[in-house]
């Protein structure tokens, strides 16, 4: 009997949780994975393509050519380039005949438009990191710390019962303590129930988070309105009529009136809006895709830990409308599992308890313990 105790013994610490280590608190992941997706490439998306355009600027030299007259000299046609450029305004004639004028300012703007886009796209996780992160921080190491404890309190507890069943006379009056302490719940830790329950009535954290995919959805959508403003508008015209017949020119007879000129950035710039808008559009079911995760529970997190005692949330039917700050923490807590450290131990568990011929013998954590110890010998049937 000795030899059977002492294996029990070392089978039970070592089921035990290791204490965590500091780093858990470094390690925990703020953000769901589809949110750091969307802010890398609604961030970095535009960044990347205005890099590549600067670049192309600084590398071409000027970004339009004008056709000036064959009696203009070369710093004449120097001129018209850096006019026409700096007015960047179209001449032309409707349909009756008359002289219109359309800017194209837009392209020069453009570059340093989707600049703005990127800090825009950037907003949205600045009021996350800033006002949701820290509070989110807290809850988590908390639950996660009391989960683990918790189920550190099922194998202790397995332990002293042990120790007291192989230290009673009379087993059959253990077994009687043992189902009457279950009874009247005595073996409950209902500091993380109830503060899990206290969750449920919070809607800090589900209101910036649903703040934070409305802001990132009206900017994709204000972005693709502005790529298909410019290309019905500007994007299209890659050629315009200057004219450069004004100060101290306006009365030169040898300058014509309108010159010819095109841009050379044209099809660059048509390439990057198409990129961001197309991207920008497929996004936006992504982000609709996260707001949406809260309109229901995540329970197979929760099912696994009701092997706790008194962690009965699912049973007790104490979940109510998913959209709390309970349900985000779930999402945060399945998006940070591998810092739960006692969630793969009941998981087998629990798997192992649909495996048993007599599931009626296996309700917690404590009861498989108790089997695994070698106490089933005695212990009566529930």
């Amino acid at each position: 009997m000795s030899l059977s105790h002492t294996a029990a013994e070392y089978m039970l610490s070592d089921a035990l949780l290791p204490d965590p280590s500091n780093s858990r608190a470094k390690g925990l992941r703020l953000e769901l994975p589809s949110d750091r997706l969307l802010k890398f490439v609604t961030v970095g998306l535009p960044l990347c393509l205005v890099s590549l355009a600067f670049a192309r600027e600084f590398s071409a030299g000027s970004q339009i050519s004008c056709f000036s007259p064959t009696n203009f000299t070369g710093k004449q046609s120097a001129y018209t380039d850096t006019a026409c450029w700096d007015s960047l305004i179209h001449h032309g004639f409707d349909a009756e005949g008359r002289a219109v004028t359309k800017s194209l300012w837009a392209l020069k703007v453009f570059p340093y438009s989707l600049l703005v886009v990127a800090v825009l796209m950037y907003l949205p996780y600045l009021l996350w990191r800033y006002a949701a992160a820290p509070a989110l921080h807290s809850d988590l190491l908390f639950i996660i710390d009391e989960l683990d404890k918790s189920y550190n309190r099922s194998v202790r507890l397995v332990q002293h019962m042990k120790k007291v069943q192989q230290a009673s006379a009379e087993p059959e009056r253990f077994w009687e303590e043992y189902e009457r302490a279950r009874q009247e719940r005595y073996f409950e830790f209902p500091l993380l129930e109830r503060y899990l329950t206290c969750k449920q009535h919070a809607h800090a954290l589900v209101f910036i988070y649903i703040l934070r995919n409305l802001l990132l959805l009206l900017f994709l959508a204000a972005t693709c309105l502005y790529l298909v403003f410019l290309h019905l508008n500007i994007f299209f015209q890659d050629e315009f009529s200057c004219s450069i017949k004004t100060g101290l020119l306006q009365a030169e007879p040898h300058i014509p009136p309108l010159i010819p000129c095109k841009l050379v950035f044209f099809s660059v710039f048509q390439i990057i809006s198409l990129s961001v808008g197309s991207v920008y559009v497929l996004l936006i079911p992504v982000v609709i895709y996260n707001a949406l995760q809260l309109c229901q529970w995540d329970k197979g997190l929760l099912s696994v830990y009701e092997m706790l005692p008194a962690f009965d949330l699912l049973s007790r039917r104490m979940l109510t409308c998913p959209l709390n700050d309970l349900n985000v923490i779930l999402l945060f807590l399945r998006a940070n599992i591998s810092e739960l450290t006692s969630f793969s131990r009941l998981n087998a568990v629990s798997a192992l308890r649909e495996a048993t011929a007599n599931k009626e013998d296996i309700d917690t954590v404590i009861d498989f313990m108790t089997l695994l110890a070698g106490l089933e010998t005695t212990k009566p049937k529930h």
